[in-house]
């Protein structure tokens, strides 16, 4: 390895992901100089990565590609700050964050069901708090040309449970699910004041384009918590997807309880987060 071309050795270690890269170079000091190289890490960082940096809320400044990388590790808010965007440190992969401004929610606009508030814990302007429905219905979308190809992403909704002020929500549990095309991840979710619970999920793959119009169903029958994130709120799984990257689909995301006739209020919405498994 010592005798071959730096060019040689980027082109090694950009075959394989951030994270390898990083490792190397502590195993062996032939790769410490070719990590630094900005030609590196420009392999790494996504292809569009210029026109998403034209579209943050705030200037990003930076003297390497290194430091680039490292910084839309972090989430970078963009699009007027109603979205998101970062690169998952290990992989390189992309991440987004949909605010709940651009997610539909049905009855949002209405301060008699929903109220629009700013949370000094969210990265956005604003989220939105239930105070009364008995139809709850939360969905987002997203094109798959704007992820990274080759790549199979989980979609989660990230709440709070106001707690004082939370009623009804675990009587019935919700629909959750996933749609690309002709697939369909789907799943059951029981909302309380403690936690989130997965109950079941139920893959369905929708072969309509078959001739024989047959179907095949995968369930995994699994029982989760709903995860608590770093930053203090709760992550609740939707569904997952793969992302072939060879032509544009649009990704369906939601959470439905509308066959319930209670009511239920006290759960803050702030995003939709779609990030590479």
């Amino acid at each position: 390895m010592e005798g071959l071309p730096a060019d040689c050795i980027i082109d090694i270690l950009s075959r394989g992901s951030p994270r390898d890269a990083c490792r190397s170079a502590v195993v062996a000091s032939v790769f410490r100089t070719a990590v630094e190289s900005d030609v590196l890490w420009d392999r790494f960082l996504p292809p569009d990565h210029q026109e998403i940096i034209a579209e943050s809320a705030s200037p990003v400044t930076f003297k390497s590609k290194k430091e680039l990388f490292l910084k839309l590790s972090s989430p970078l808010l963009i699009d007027r700050g109603l979205k998101a965007f970062s690169i998952d440190r290990a992989t390189g992969k992309k991440c987004y964050m949909l605010s709940a401004r651009e997610l539909y929610i049905a009855w949002s606009a209405n301060p008699l069901f929903w109220c629009w508030k700013p949370i000094i814990q969210s990265r956005f302007a604003e989220t939105v708090e239930l105070r009364m429905t008995s139809w709850l219905e939360v969905e987002g979308k997203i094109n798959t040309r704007i992820l990274s190809p080759n790549t199979m992403y989980k979609a989660y909704l990230i709440v709070q449970v106001a707690h004082h002020r939370a009623y009804g929500l675990d009587v019935v549990p919700c629909e959750v699910s996933v749609e690309v095309g002709d697939l369909c991840s789907r799943g059951m979710v029981t909302l309380s004041q403690n936690a989130c619970t997965k109950q079941s999920l139920e893959r369905v793959c929708d072969e309509n384009k078959v001739k024989d119009g047959s179907r095949s169903k995968y369930v995994d029958k699994v029982s989760r918590i709903g995860c608590e994130r770093k930053d203090g709120w709760l992550e609740i799984e939707l569904g997952e997807f793969y992302n072939q990257g060879m032509c544009e689909e649009e990704v369906k995301m939601s959470l439905r309880e509308v066959n319930g006739v209670h009511l239920k209020g006290g759960i803050v919405v702030e995003a939709l987060e779609i990030r590479p498994i």
